[in-house]
């Protein structure tokens, strides 16, 4: 069975994780909510957040791990050491992993940029091309780099889009699941209220 672990740090972006963890679970796909240093996580917003379980080495055994940005966030989730060399190890493993606004930092500065094409929030780029020069930054609402195994996204307003994608990257169908929660309405209709 396809496993997804969600990891939270303090000072994340709620939606951002949240969006993830809903979509996955309507579509059957296990999906644990996991704390960076704690169950209980306190986000960007001011939202508490209940894990399922804290940061250790079964994040190894995941199919897919995945960032929430927020500033503070992903800054705890790049300076953590544990967490690096798990994500370095999951890398080496071919594994995939996915960040979102301004978590593709973290991915940065533990070196899994390299080569890979990716995208961030507005500004980051500048700090995930010092850490990974080799990267290609993109200004897509999600970016799927099937070679490296990464998967990124823009910020709030792309966390659907980032859910979904994430989901097709396992093989999993979204079609349905995309027209009961109105996003292909949505998706569809964007530009007309521009």
């Amino acid at each position: 069975m396809t496993k997804v672990a969600v990891v939270f740090a303090d000072g994340c972006e709620e939606v951002e994780g949240l969006s993830v963890v809903d979509v996955l679970r309507r579509l059957n796909v296990e999906t644990d909510m996991v704390g960076l240093t704690s169950k209980n996580v306190m986000g960007d917003h001011k939202i508490k957040l209940s894990c399922d379980k804290v940061v250790d080495d079964s994040l190894l055994d995941y199919d897919l791990v995945a960032f929430p940005g927020g500033m503070t966030g992903s800054a705890n989730l790049r300076d953590n050491k544990k967490l690096r060399d798990l994500m370095v190890k999951r890398h080496e493993q071919g594994k995939w992993d996915a960040a979102m606004c301004a978590a593709p930092r973290a991915l940065s500065r533990y070196g899994v940029l390299a080569d890979a094409d990716y995208t961030c929030y507005p500004s980051i780029e500048e700090q995930t091309e010092k850490d990974a020069p080799t990267g290609h930054f993109k200004e897509d609402i999600t970016v799927t780099d099937k070679e490296h195994k990464i998967l990124t996204s823009r910020g709030p307003a792309t966390a659907w889009a980032f859910a979904y994608a994430i989901a097709e990257a396992l093989g999993v169908e979204t079609k349905d699941l995309k027209h009961a929660m109105l996003y292909d309405y949505l998706a569809d209709n964007i530009q007309d209220s521009l």
